[in-house]
Parts: structure tokens; C-alpha cells; sequence
């Protein structure tokens, strides 16, 4: 198990991120456009530009 000793990796915003793009396709897929998609779609875009930002600024 690995400890955050202040440091939060920018990996996990990555695999966040891909979990939420995951999630946003099926919940479209089975419902289609409703407000937790658009949600779940705005949290995806909110981790990738996290990721980014920590690796290269």
C-alpha cells in the first residue's frame, strides 16, 4: 500500500479521469444526455485538466 505523505500523484487524477469518461459513455448509452451525465462529463474534463496541470506546469 502506498502513503501520501502530501504529495497527491498526478496519476491518480489520470486514472480518475478515465473512470469518469468510462462512466459518463454508459450512463449516455443506457439514459442519454441527462444532468449526471453532463456531471460526470464535467468531472472527467475537471481531472484531465488536473492531470495536466501537474505534469507539465
Amino acid at each position: 500500500m502506498s502513503l501520501i505523505e502530501g504529495q497527491i500523484e498526478p496519476i491518480y487524477f489520470l486514472i480518475t479521469s478515465i473512470g469518469f469518461v468510462i462512466l459518463s459513455f454508459i450512463h449516455y448509452k443506457k439514459k442519454g444526455k441527462t444532468l449526471e451525465t453532463v456531471y460526470l462529463s464535467i468531472l472527467a474534463v475537471f481531472f484531465i485538466a488536473s492531470f495536466i496541470i501537474l505534469n507539465f506546469y
